[in-house]
């Protein structure tokens, strides 16, 4: 096998992708335009977000498509089973996701065991899971990403998720700060490992986490603008793409998510992703010597936590996360290196950046 090859990789990406206000009502058609089927499994949350999937499914059946619908509690794989043995009664032809990052986690799920396409409808801007072919899923073998599908269709409402809980939409700001360090670790492993580094998948995943530092004023006000959520969303929805163009996570997952990923084992999933992240990035710009007191400082300003009391958890937790954080994807190279970090060196990187006390 020779090295073009072993570089080789598929390209993923949506047939379509709409963002505009009042655009929720419009789904059947859109998925009418792509000829995508007629049955639907329709998956949603049970709280919040339960209002605007009626909305999508009276859509649907006001068009004359069959739905059958799954309230998801959370995105383990026992749900994604239960769900997967209700859909098969159903013989769907596409699986909708409408809600947050579990849900439309577990419709990836889903379309992909299911084979069939999956039309992406997010209510709040906190994840760059909008549109990318990966989830995260509890209960496997560890607590990344694996791949599953790219959805078909994304249907951004901003009337929809502009109405999001500020935290939420600051999370999505942290998810995306976080690929200034995914990107410095995926050229790193590029330089000494010889791994396959893209650099337009890297362009565009930079410059999605620009978007939210240039606007981070606007994400800083009690009341967030619309246009700079719509911004956010179009951002998230890059950093999913460039994720499709690279064939994996790099350019949007480095250090700062197996920081996160650690600290949910060590702390029980104490915060929420996006936050995990932009305060491990802090921690992982210091170790690649870059300017970690700036993006502190924007952090601190947008109202993100940048210390483990602001997150909810304990100092030693932060440093044992550290040290754990290598174990996370072991085939995956980042600045931790292939041994991590020690628990002195842990703990000075956590008390010199302001983490910890």
């Amino acid at each position: 096998m020779g090295v073009a090859s072993l570089r080789k990789h598929v390209i993923e990406l949506p047939k379509r992708v709409v963002v505009g206000e009042g655009i929720l009502e419009e789904v059947p058609r859109y998925i009418s335009e792509l000829d995508l089927g007629r049955r639907v499994v329709l998956l949603s949350g049970p709280s919040a977000t339960r209002s605007i999937a009626l909305r999508v499914r009276q859509s649907l059946e006001d068009r004359h498509f069959e739905v059958c619908e799954f309230i998801v509690e959370n995105a383990s794989i026992e749900t994604v089973r239960r769900v997967l043995d209700y859909a098969k009664e159903c013989k769907p032809e596409l699986v909708v996701g409408v809600g947050g990052g579990k849900v439309i986690d577990v419709a990836k799920f889903l379309a992909r065991d299911l084979g069939v396409a999956l039309v992406s409808i997010p209510t709040a801007p906190s994840h760059d899971g909008i549109c990318s072919p990966f989830a995260s899923i509890k209960g496997l073998d560890r607590p990344t990403s694996v791949k599953c599908v790219m959805p078909t269709l994304v249907v951004a409402d901003i009337d929809v998720i502009s109405l999001a809980p500020r935290r939420l939409i600051l999370a999505g700001c942290g998810d995306l700060i976080g690929k200034l360090t995914a990107v410095l670790d995926w050229r790193l492993a590029h330089r000494l490992r010889g791994e396959y580094y893209g650099e337009y998948a890297a362009s565009l995943a930079l410059l999605s986490a620009k978007h939210v530092l240039r606007l981070y004023e606007e994400f800083s006000a009690k009341t967030i603008p619309r246009e700079a959520v719509r911004t956010l969303v179009e951002a998230l929805i890059s950093s999913g793409v460039a994720m499709g163009i690279a064939g994996s996570t790099r350019p949007a997952s480095g250090s700062e998510h197996m920081f996160a990923h650690a600290l949910d084992i060590v702390a029980n999933y104490p915060a929420l992703h996006g936050e995990e992240v932009a305060l491990g990035t802090i921690m992982m710009l210091y170790l690649h010597g870059k300017n970690w007191k700036r993006i502190k400082r924007i952090l601190m300003k947008m109202g993100l936590p940048t210390t483990a009391k602001e997150l909810g958890v304990k100092d030693y937790q932060i440093v044992e996360a550290l040290t754990r954080a290598h174990e996370i994807r072991p085939e995956r190279y980042t600045i931790l290196g292939e041994r991590g970090l020690t628990w002195d060196a842990a703990e000075k990187l956590a008390r010199k950046t302001g983490v910890i006390d």
